[in-house]
């Protein structure tokens, strides 16, 4: 468990009881504002792989690590016998959150080793988490992270780090340049805000990946690490992304999450 102070605000669920299809992997849920408020969801009906905040891509290597259907070019999602595992091989814990290393499985190898930091701390009206992950080709030969973008579905570029919210009641997100779905999704502004009627979720990142967010479909934002084409990866060559998120009680406007996220 995470704590700020007493509060106990996110919890880390290991994921190995998952059955393969929602592709079995570390996540945390629930996160909660400092009063209690949930502010993730996991396993819900319409997207059952969707585990709280994760970090997962629908293909490595033609391997499907986020769960559910593999999107296939010209054919649509499709069920097949192609998931891996994301298990965890070594977990320490400080008092302000923990290291994590994983092994991205398939049945016959271990195509990725991530390792992964995850932080808490206190922030002005609320708390901030930075989530940190370092992604490690483990072949011996080049490894491509692809998309279901890459392969033929454009505008849905999603895989890297992920955070599926609640269902939504009075939903709004932004950014400093537009408001809406339609005008967030696809930008790679440095900061985008979630509010709803009793929280606000303030996201931000020094990756220049665009944002993927879903508003009307089902509520989620995350980063789109392959957009529109592979990210091929040499022989032991590693890649890092990081999101830091401001969790807050009530409604932030937009100049109060600017001040924070460019603080």
């Amino acid at each position: 468990m995470i704590r700020i102070g007493d509060a106990v605000v996110a919890e880390r669920r290991s994921g190995a009881e998952l059955p393969a299809r929602l592709g079995p992997r570390p996540h945390l849920h629930p996160i909660r504002t400092l009063a209690g408020r949930v502010v993730t969801d996991t396993c819900p009906d319409d997207h059952p792989w969707h585990l709280g905040l994760s970090v997962a891509l629908q293909d490595v290597e033609g391997w499907n690590f986020w769960g559910g259907p593999t999107y296939v070019r010209d054919a649509g999602y499709v069920d097949l016998d192609d998931r891996g595992r994301i298990e965890s091989t070594a977990l320490t814990w400080s008092d302000a959150g923990f290291d994590e290393s994983l092994s991205w499985c398939t049945p016959a190898e271990t195509l990725l080793r991530e390792s992964r930091r995850v932080r808490a701390r206190p922030a002005v009206r609320g708390w901030q988490l930075d989530v940190t992950t370092t992604l490690t080709n483990a072949t011996t030969r080049l490894a491509a992270l692809g998309s279901p973008a890459t392969n033929g579905r454009p505008g849905a570029g999603y895989g890297g780090l992920f955070w599926r919210l609640p269902p939504a009641l009075a939903p709004r997100v932004f950014t400093a340049q537009g408001e809406g779905e339609q005008a967030v999704h696809g930008s790679t502004t440095p900061w985008l805000a979630w509010t709803d009627r009793d929280f606000t979720l303030v996201f931000a990142t020094n990756d220049a990946d665009p944002w993927f967010v879903r508003v009307d479909d089902y509520p989620g934002v995350g980063l789109q690490l392959a957009p529109a084409t592979p990210i091929r990866l040499e022989p032991g060559e590693s890649l890092t992304r990081n999101l830091r998120v401001l969790i807050t009680d009530g409604a932030l406007s937009p100049s109060e999450a600017e001040t924070w996220a460019t603080a």
